[in-house]
């Protein structure tokens, strides 16, 4: 029987890493997992040792307020495999722990796998030459990275991206009926808000968000929640008529959606995928978002830009993340159809470039083909 050892931390991750765990048992029914993820990965079967709550800190100050706590994970992670002793490391994203990870189980000779490789085509790029030592196999998700670590003389193996596997039974609208009905929101058309997962984004995101609600009395928000925060969190925002929240129910937002207001991130791509006309937000703590102007090597922050190498969506960053500006790219995407067509056009293009589906049936092989390395 294999020993899969998987580290997840945050959301997205939770998501794709559960889809690798049904996939790695797809090749090998045997398997036994344990992993650090969410809720998610949980379903899809093994033993957790740290929920992502515990784990997700955003931006250069969070992780050093709570540097402490992420030490003890790491100090905790190190036993971990130590006295597990895995046949593979699986690392999913989560850069600035997993790569410490990585070092820890080659010097165990434990064989490591990175699935969904660190931004290190924004910034560090300095830190492939780690990774060629460290990682055994590197799958990478966007089209892009395969020629970056090319150019560093590193062969990673390009799966596809795993949301095409996640969102192709998503868009199926039949298992959206009802939706409506069952959160009691009117008939007006939806526009929906991502503030993301994190406390702190949504803390920083969600009251500009919902602000925009009073300029557009003939639309009804819709917060998407996630119900392993805090409800307060939400509630603390919500008092207006038109305005509601739904909790794990983001799918089905947009497909409901006109419009969305989305938090930069994995959301970005999701709500591309369901067709829906977007403005990115952004907004971090003033000292964290000084230092990554000067670190971050990028064009873009969002994923829909960076994959398609133009901007196609507008960003709203730090001081643009305002209600004057808000309101007049939300009106846009409400009642601009040329604006709106041309969006989805690019939509279009975009899911070619993303390789189709079959990313975590792909990556599950090259995981499992890993162990029968010499």
């Amino acid at each position: 029987m294999a020993r899969y050892y998987l580290i997840a931390g945050e959301s997205s991750g939770d998501m794709h890493g559960a889809n690798l765990m049904k996939a790695i048992r797809h090749y090998d029914p045997a398997a036994e997992c344990r992993f650090w993820g969410g809720d998610r990965m949980l379903a899809a079967g093994g033993e957790m040792v740290k929920h992502i709550r515990e784990l997700a800190f955003m931006g250069f100050w969070e992780v050093i307020t709570n540097i402490r706590t992420i030490w003890k994970n790491i100090q905790l992670c190190r036993r971990e495999i130590r006295q597990y002793k895995p046949d593979v490391l699986v690392l999913i994203d989560y850069p600035g722990f997993n790569l410490r990870m990585a070092r820890f189980a080659k010097s165990l000779g434990i064989p490591v796998v990175y699935y969904i490789s660190p931004q290190v085509w924004a910034w560090k790029a300095s830190r492939v030459h780690t990774i060629r030592k460290q990682v055994d196999r590197m799958l990478v998700i966007l089209p892009f990275e395969q020629e970056f670590y090319g150019r560093y003389g590193m062969a990673v193996d390009f799966v596809g991206h795993p949301l095409m596997d996640e969102l192709a039974p998503s868009r199926i609208p039949e298992k959206y009926a009802g939706f409506r009905e069952a959160n009691k929101l009117p008939g007006k058309d939806l526009v929906a808000l991502l503030p993301g997962s994190r406390r702190q984004e949504i803390q920083r995101m969600l009251r500009q968000m919902i602000v925009q609600a009073d300029f557009f009395p003939d639309h009804h928000f819709v917060v998407a929640g996630v119900s392993g925060q805090d409800r307060s969190l939400y509630t603390a925002f919500t008092g207006r008529q038109n305005v509601s929240v739904v909790y794990d129910q983001t799918y089905a937002l947009l497909h409901h959606a006109r419009a969305a207001l989305v938090a930069s991130g994995t959301a970005t791509l999701e709500t591309a995928l369901f067709d829906v006309p977007q403005v990115v937000c952004y907004k971090a703590n003033k000292l964290s978002y000084h230092i990554a102007r000067r670190l971050v090597k990028i064009k873009y922050i969002s994923l829909v830009n960076l994959i398609m190498d133009r901007p196609v969506l507008t960003e709203l960053i730090q001081k643009d993340f305002n209600s004057k500006t808000l309101r007049h790219h939300l009106h846009m995407l409400l009642y601009d159809e040329a604006c709106r067509d041309a969006m989805k056009q690019d939509y279009a293009a975009l899911a070619e470039r993303l390789g189709g589906e079959g990313a975590s049936l792909k990556a599950a092989r090259l995981v499992v083909d890993t162990l029968h390395k010499p």
